[in-house]
Parts: structure tokens; sequence; C-alpha cells
């Protein structure tokens, strides 16, 4: 992460502008995101690795954020339908074990009128010679990277989530397997 976030600062902060209220992170890990946050947001970040609390503990208090660290998956959040304002993910929906379960927690917690925020790396284009190497780099990555599929097809999961809206730009990154990303936002208009 240390070479990834430089290149991908000044879209958290574009991404990231307007957040308030009470905010859900899927999957903060070491809390990189933290410093991204506009100040007066009420954090709860929800992360399945116990061990990365101090260091989530550690960004939320440099930046001066309120905040709630839930252990857990985003499979199955801990907290009450309609409770948050914004839900925040990035780099997480490529290692879940069930992006649509994740994507239906996601518009469960949400608020009517919420947005789901996300960057997230995906498949190159089917058929491109990308494609393929991704298709082929896939088991040993998944190891290496903590079960990163290099190779999902994410935007096709937003779209059939039921979310009212969902708006996402594709852009690449100088990173060999996981070059091309979606960056967007997904609206619940009327909740669930």
């Amino acid at each position: 992460m240390r070479f990834y976030e430089p290149v991908v600062a000044a879209r958290k902060a574009k991404l990231f502008e307007g957040l308030h209220g009470r905010v859900l992170e899927i999957g903060p890990g070491t809390g990189v995101n933290i410093p991204h946050f506009p100040s007066g947001v009420e954090w709860v970040g929800v992360e399945p690795n116990p061990y990365m609390r101090p260091f989530q503990e550690r960004a939320a208090a440099k930046a001066g954020l309120r905040a709630e660290f839930v252990v857990g998956s985003a499979e199955s959040v801990s907290l009450a339908d309609a409770s948050v304002d914004f839900v925040v993910g990035t780099l997480v929906l490529c290692s879940v074990e069930d992006v649509s379960a994740v994507l239906r927690e996601v518009r469960r917690v949400l608020k009517p009128g919420g947005e789901y925020r996300f960057i997230e790396h995906v498949s190159a284009p089917e058929g491109s010679w990308h494609a393929r190497w991704q298709k082929t780099v896939k088991p040993v990555w998944k190891f290496l990277a903590c079960g990163c599929h290099c190779d999902r097809t994410t935007w096709a999961d937003l779209e059939a989530a039921g979310f009212d809206q969902v708006h996402y730009e594709r852009f690449e990154l100088p990173f060999p397997v996981v070059r091309p990303h979606i960056i967007g936002r997904a609206t619940c208009g009327s909740g669930l």
C-alpha cells in the first residue's frame, strides 16, 4: 500500500468530499482512508482482522474523528437497518467471500438517500491480453494478496445489487495485475 496510496490519494480526497453524519467503512484495514474523511464525521469501521484495531485507533485519534471499531464481516454487519448516512469501501469487494451479500448489507444499513462510495480494482476487458493474464496469475495472486481476486467484474455486481443509481468511471493505475479500477457512488433513494 506504500506505493498505492500516493497514486490514489487525490481521487480518494475527491470521492470523500461531502461525507457527513455517520459513516461506515467496510474493511478499513490499517485505517489508510481515515485521513481523507472530513472532520466531524462519526466513523464506524467494520474489519474482520482484530489486529488492525490499534492502527485504526491511532489514525482516528490523529485525525480527530469520533470512531467506533467493530470486529466483523462485511457480509454480516452488526449495525441496525438504515443507521448510516454513507458507506465507504476501497479495495474491499475484491477479497470478500460473497460480493452480493456485502452489497445487500450496504443497502440495508444505508439510510434512505444514503450513498455507497467505492474504489475497486476490477477485471480488464474480457478477451484482452490483460484479462487472460489476470486469470492466469489469479491463484498465486489470491494466495499472496490475502484472498484478493484480481479479475472480478465488480461493476456488474454493483449494477445488479438493487441500488437506485450507480455511477462509476473507469481508470487505470501503473500496477500490472490490478491496473483497471472503478471509482464511484451507488445511491439508495428510498431504502429497501
